[in-house]
């Protein structure tokens, strides 16, 4: 089959905050750059982070980067991977300013400074008192970052592919990666894009729960992608829950809303964070906070009619201090509840949230796979960025505010990293005359017509064993149970067929293609957990409660073609600054 094809420098799948950084670096090197993404770019889900960015600015509170990367590495739960961590923390202020000289309209301070909230797990003199590090645009940071950052590509003419899938990578057999072949989602045309270099910046895999903060779009594709060229994912186990979505919905209602000061009670009135976190309470990190609301409605105080919730509350703030302050918010409950925030409580529950884990990097943005005998080496023109990205600077607890920092700081350094490797590859390598062939063997599976299962069965299915069974509590029997499910259900793939309509309607067949995604991802992350056998982050299980320093405190590592986990160590050597070596976390 013929494909029409074209040349870049640069292929980015993806176009969130972390594309489009790394698009505009690039783009302003004079780099030829293809961004290809499913959606108009602005619709990209880092649109909707809501809370903030942190950096060690000190506009409100004294602050410094090394305090910033205590709290990182501590609410990483000591997964993280340190000299990322360092990395990360000290790019952060430029990252803030970068972004203030591309046109985020910052929230601000009487004096002119930008404004900076408190956020959960975040202290002053390492441990210490709250911080108020988060930079913040009202609560619509991520829809300013992404609308500046879209800006700043269309001046630097940046090409993009609006409203393409990207179907697999082309890679040669010496292992380079060679671009991409990719549909035009509104005509079924394929593309094969070559480039020198690939970065994916796919973003998360939130829809493989039924209950989710995410866009229908975070489907895992750039994790499939990577699984499918040989590459396995790193720490999927930990699955953020956030614990504040909109019960029974699981739209997020931001952590800005309890840095704001808003707090939580339970049936009887009472503020249960107290018992759980003494002294930061409800801004504890985000892990804590869920299995305290999971907890509490467990043994029967949550409220509502099913008693299956808890309640926000932010009314004793003002209603001038909660629409000015959370406008987007009080849009959401009043669209979704038809209550206003500053005159009423807000259900809430935990909702899967963020994966942590992903596409194993180095802290340049480069995919770095094991060697059988060896150490690891990075994979010739491959780089990732963001969520679909393990670098891992979230080990297994995220905290607040260091998504949108991760995509900033991340997108940049792997186009620093890929504008050295273009000075020193300066030629196009061959792609190979079967380099497509996956490609097109997976899309050949979708012409089948007739009688079998469809697409949104197994879909709607799926999500319902993961949520039942890899949820904020885990349990050796129910997490075997879930891996059993889900492998079943893999098994099942083979019986789904497109209606009639696909002949009309492409979007069946990208939905088709975005199930296998989402399959393949769910299987990581069920079988990596099953394997870790304790508590750490956002991973707790009832059978195995405590961390074990010992035995796990290293990286997971899950291979498709073997379905099978083995593990790295974490590296935990900063670049310039002692480590902080694991300890009791509290808050």
């Amino acid at each position: 089959m013929e494909i029409a094809r074209r040349r870049f420098d640069t292929l980015i799948i993806g176009a969130g905050g972390g594309g489009l950084r790394a698009a505009l670096h690039l783009s302003s090197a004079d780099a030829h750059v293809a961004v290809v993404s499913k959606v108009f770019p602005t619709r990209s889900h880092t649109v909707a982070a809501q809370g903030g960015v942190n950096a060690a600015l000190a506009n409100v509170r004294p602050d410094n980067w090394h305090w910033h990367m205590f709290d990182t590495v501590k609410g990483s739960d000591y997964l993280g991977d340190q000299d990322a961590i360092e990395y990360m923390c000290r790019a952060a202020p430029q990252a803030v300013y970068e972004l203030e000289h591309f046109g985020v309209p910052f929230s601000r301070l009487d004096d002119g400074r930008i404004y900076q909230r408190q956020f959960g797990g975040q202290s002053m003199n390492f441990g210490g008192e709250q911080a108020a590090r988060t930079c913040a645009a009202a609560d619509r940071t991520g829809h300013a970052i992404l609308q500046s950052l879209y800006q700043q590509n269309i001046r630097a003419r940046t090409h993009f592919f609006d409203e393409y899938f990207a179907i697999d990578l082309i890679k040669d057999h010496e292992g380079y990666l060679l671009g991409a072949v990719v549909m035009n989602i509104a005509n079924s045309e394929l593309l094969l894009i070559e480039a020198k270099t690939t970065l994916l910046a796919t973003g998360g895999a939130g829809q493989l729960f039924r209950t989710n903060t995410n866009a229908l779009i975070n489907t895992g594709d750039g994790m499939a992608m990577a699984l499918r060229a040989g590459i396995p994912l790193q720490d999927m186990e930990f699955f953020q829950f956030h614990p504040t979505g909109i019960a029974g919905k699981g739209m997020l209602i931001s952590e800005a809303v309890r840095g704001e000061g808003g707090y939580l009670v339970n049936a009887d009135g009472e503020r249960f964070m107290e018992h759980y976190a003494p002294n930061a309470k409800d801004l504890a990190s985000r892990d804590v906070v869920s299995r305290a609301i999971a907890t509490e409605v467990r043994e029967g105080r949550g409220c509502g009619e099913h008693r299956d919730h808890v309640l926000l509350k932010v009314d004793h703030l003002g209603a001038e201090t909660v629409h000015q302050r959370l406008p987007g918010i009080c849009d959401m409950v009043r669209t979704f509840l038809g209550t206003d925030p500053a005159e009423s409580p807000i259900p809430v529950a935990p909702t899967a949230h963020y994966t942590m884990g992903g596409i194993p990097t180095n802290r340049f943005g480069q995919v770095i796979v094991p060697l059988q005998h060896g150490p690891e080496e990075p994979v010739p023109g491959l780089y990732a960025a963001g969520e679909c990205a393990c670098v891992s600077v979230h080990g297994a607890n995220r905290l607040g505010g260091n998504s949108l920092l991760d995509i900033l700081v991340f997108g940049r350094a792997a186009a620093n990293h890929i504008v050295d490797y273009l000075h020193e590859n300066r030629y196009h390598k061959p792609c190979p005359t079967d380099g497509a062939d996956p490609a097109l063997a997976r899309l050949a599976r979708w012409e089948q017509q007739g009688d079998g299962e469809t697409v949104d069965h197994l879909r709607t299915e799926l999500a319902q064993i993961m949520e039942e069974n890899c949820g904020v509590f885990r349990t050796e029997e129910v997490m075997q149970d879930g891996l059993d499910k889900v492998t079943a259900l893999s098994g099942r793939m083979g019986d789904v067929r497109l209606t009639d309509h696909s002949k009309i309607f492409n979007t069946a067949r990208i939905e088709a293609l975005e199930l296998e995604n989402l399959m393949d991802v769910a299987l990581a992350t069920v079988a990596s957990a099953l394997q870790r056998k304790e508590s750490r982050g956002a991973h707790s299980r009832i059978d195995y409660p405590e961390r074990d320093d010992v035995q796990w405190l290293r990286h997971s590592l899950y291979h498709r073609d073997t379905r099978t986990v083995d593990y790295k160590p974490v590296r935990t050597r900063p670049i310039t600054v002692d480590s902080f070596p694991p300890k009791e976390r509290v808050y």
